[in-house]
């Protein structure tokens, strides 16, 4: 069996890979009868150097290896038939601009596995840059509050070496009393609060948040039964809201009532309730004036992501009366943070932290006869063909 770690190429670049030097020698002294080779880059956060230090061929041309290897999606001109391919493909939800990129992978024959699709048994994500998302989205709402506020001025992440140095710029900052709602419940959220929590900002209970004044800045954190409620005044069940959230609605705006600074960090599933909508955020009730949406689904249930931001130039202003894009420090508006590939601003953490899961909790399905079936789960094409679990792609795939 041979792997390739192959060079991103998509735009706008990105550093990362899944696996490190260190991490991919460690994948090869467990696993000495595999071969992995390394598809020299100009842009990957480790040198090529540091790999051939470690004895791995870096080649120009990988089209010998049997399993291909990247994060983000690969350009049609660029994929290799009849490979194995593992990548980010953003089409399991039926992303329109990825459509023909899965329509090449079935007409060259590839097996694709999708680092999305890789669960467990009881279909829990065993691998992403989550807990990224939200260290770095975090970070971002903040600096976007100190220059918003002219409180203080942090850097960029990507200018920063690494975690360490991202927590070492929020020791040297205070922040100011307000209220710091974040939802979600995993990885990403978990990830947002790592930084909350740095900062030494207190955690509060729901029901303090939302009935008490404090004189030092708190944040409280809620799941999707905290935002949203079942229509009918019954008690709300999170699997039932998970398997149909069609008799459930948004209860968000208690919060938002109470909010100055909104971290989201859920998962948003088709057809749940939106958090809130554009004539909520016109209530003059509606607190929130600050958003640092790491979800980042546009137009959906943040009412104020209208499109998302880049590392480059990562806020923009919602005006709520005239829903229309403002500065972000323009008077009345809320302030959006909504960068969509925030894990790409600490490419080496993440790519050391994504790498070691892969080794863990993929790489071994290789050479154990996929005996927990992570691959077979995980892979979305085959010979040509959707594979039964992905079969409700076929209509997309057909341009309906």
């Amino acid at each position: 069996m041979k792997f390739a770690i192959i060079t991103e190429r998509k735009n706008p670049p990105d550093r990362r890979v899944v696996f490190s030097p260190e991490t991919l020698l460690k994948a090869k002294q467990q696993f000495p009868e595999a071969e992995f080779m390394v598809e020299r880059s100009g842009i990957r956060i480790f040198p090529d150097e540091a790999y051939q230090k470690l004895g791995f061929e870096v080649l120009d041309d990988v089209s010998g290896a049997d399993v291909m290897i990247g994060v983000k999606e690969v350009p049609i001109s660029s994929l290799i038939p009849n490979k194995s391919y593992f990548f980010f493909s953003h089409t399991i939800k039926k992303q329109p601009y990825n459509r023909n990129l899965l329509r090449a992978i079935l007409e060259k024959n590839i097996t694709l596995y999708d680092h999305e699709t890789l669960v467990d048994e009881r279909s829990n994500r065993l691998i992403g840059f989550g807990r990224y998302a939200g260290l770095v989205g975090a970070y971002n709402g903040f600096r976007a509050l100190g220059l918003r506020d002219q409180l203080f001025s942090l850097p960029k992440v990507e200018t920063l070496a690494d975690l360490e140095a991202v927590k070492a710029q929020l020791d040297q900052i205070s922040i100011p009393n307000i209220k710091i709602l974040l939802t979600g419940s995993g990885k990403v959220a978990f990830g947002a609060k790592e930084i909350l929590d740095h900062l030494n900002i207190k955690e509060v209970s729901h029901a303090q948040y939302l009935t008490m004044a404090f004189t030092e800045p708190v944040y409280t954190m809620i799941d999707v039964m905290e935002y949203n409620k079942r229509k009918d005044g019954k008690v709300g069940d999170k699997y039932e809201f998970y398997a149909d959230p069609s008799g459930y609605e948004s209860n968000f705006m208690p919060f938002a009532k109470q909010t100055d600074m909104f971290i989201a960090g859920h998962f948003y599933g088709n057809n749940a309730p939106f958090l809130f909508s554009r004539e909520d955020a016109k209530s003059p009730d509606f607190k929130i004036n600050l958003v640092a949406d790491i979800s980042c689904d546009i137009d959906g249930p943040v009412a104020s992501t209208i499109r998302p931001s880049t590392i480059a130039e990562p806020f923009y202003g919602y005006d709520p009366q005239s829903e229309q894009e403002v500065a972000f420090n323009a008077d009345g508006a809320i302030t959006v943070m909504a960068v969509d590939n925030l894990p790409c601003e600490l490419p080496k953490d993440a790519s050391e932290g994504f790498g070691e899961v892969f080794l863990k909790s993929v790489l071994p399905a290789f050479f154990n006869n996929d005996k927990d079936g992570v691959l077979q789960r995980a892979k979305i094409t085959e010979n040509g063909q959707l594979t039964p679990r992905f079969a409700y792609l076929q209509d997309f795939v057909d341009g309906k």
